[in-house]
Formats: structure tokens, C-alpha cells, sequence
């Protein structure tokens, strides 16, 4: 049983992390006017992007963990206090699971924008620009997320 909690709160901290790929929309962006500007980039960076304080890990981790400390021998008191023990110290270990697993390395691109306004932009490292390169940035009228893409 605790193999069979482990391997599914593994499958679950898995699917924890975001899809940064600047080439991949949601449904609800096809069809939809975005801005477009133009710009170079004048600064680049490596980052690590993560998923904020997700509930999914502490979710599955104090589940796991609950059912895995019920299990601890003895009277009904006894499994109540392991339950709950392990729930919270799962749920504890679960977000720092999802932390861990949802790391990312992406980019924090500073761009001059053809306007003269500089602006900075943070994505995923399916593409990585150099300084000096033309760009376009496309801005997230429409809710979804804006992006630096090849002029």
C-alpha cells in the first residue's frame, strides 16, 4: 500500500510543472488579436522559474501521507494521531516535492523596444536570445501570456 501512495504522488508531482514553451497556446488564445511590438535585446539572463506554493503537492502529500500514518499499529487513538501526523508532515513534504519537481530554467530578457521603452520579459528556454537581437514581443491583451519570439 505505502509503494502504491508513493508511485501515485510521484505521478501526480510530476505533472505539477508548467509547459513554458513559447510555441504552445491554450485553446481560448486561437482566434484572438494580441499587440505586437518590436524591440532588441539588450540584456539576458538565466533563471530558475517554479510553481508558487501549489496546492496539488500539499494535496497529494497529506493524502499519502494520512493514509500511510493511519496505518501505524494500535488502538483507534493511535491511528487518529498517525493520520493526522502524517497528513500534515506529507502535505509539508509534498509542496517541497512540487518545488523541487516544477523548476524550471528559463530566460528574463531586458528589451529596447523601437518606442525607446525597455521592458523585461521572463519565459521558458525552448528559444534563448542573444543581446542584439531583433524581436517581436507579443503582449497579453487577451490574457494569455505574452512572449518574445525571432523577427
Amino acid at each position: 500500500m505505502k509503494k502504491f501512495i508513493a508511485i501515485c504522488l510521484g505521478l501526480v508531482l510530476t505533472g505539477c510543472a508548467a509547459n513554458l514553451d513559447t510555441n504552445r497556446y491554450q485553446t481560448s488564445a486561437a482566434g484572438t488579436i494580441n499587440s505586437v511590438q518590436e524591440g532588441t535585446i539588450i540584456n539576458v539572463r538565466q533563471v530558475r522559474i517554479g510553481t508558487e506554493n501549489g496546492g496539488v503537492g500539499s494535496l497529494a502529500g497529506g493524502v499519502a501521507g494520512g493514509a500511510a500514518g493511519s496505518m501505524i499499529g494500535g488502538n483507534t487513538a493511535v491511528n487518529v494521531i498517525g493520520a493526522v501526523g502524517g497528513a500534515v508532515l506529507g502535505g509539508y513534504l509534498g509542496s517541497k516535492a512540487q518545488e523541487g519537481l516544477s523548476m524550471q530554467t528559463g530566460y528574463e530578457y531586458i528589451v529596447k523596444l523601437d518606442s525607446g521603452r525597455a521592458i523585461t520579459l521572463t519565459q521558458g528556454a525552448d528559444q534563448v536570445f542573444s543581446v542584439g537581437q531583433p524581436v517581436y514581443v507579443l503582449d497579453a491583451d487577451r490574457g494569455e501570456r505574452a512572449r518574445i519570439i525571432a523577427r
